[in-house]
């Protein structure tokens, strides 16, 4: 594995680890309060996981497709992303 894809696949498991934080703590939430946002937060958090095992697939599966020239554009999506991520998730704990 070139480690360009290792790079990206290591933001794309980062990005899982806090979405998946982020749906047990919605799911704590919702069996509580039976809510319905909560239960909208795990749809979404659960589509954003979807997203990054299919991302991770690809880096691992298709490394000769990607272009290392498009490398800094698709590593600074998944940075943004899990920064976001980390902000969503600290708001979301206190």
């Amino acid at each position: 594995m070139e480690s360009t894809s290792l790079v990206l696949s290591i933001v794309s498991m980062a990005n899982m680890g806090v979405l998946g934080i982020l749906m047990f703590t919605f799911g704590k939430m919702y069996s509580k309060t039976h809510a319905q946002l909560p239960l909208g937060m795990i749809v979404v958090a659960g589509m954003l996981f979807l997203h990054n095992v299919i991302g991770a697939m690809a880096y691992f599966s298709m490394e000769d497709l990607f272009s290392h020239d498009i490398f800094p554009y698709m590593l600074g999506v998944g940075i943004a992303e899990l920064a976001g991520l980390l902000i969503f998730l600290k708001i979301t704990m206190d």
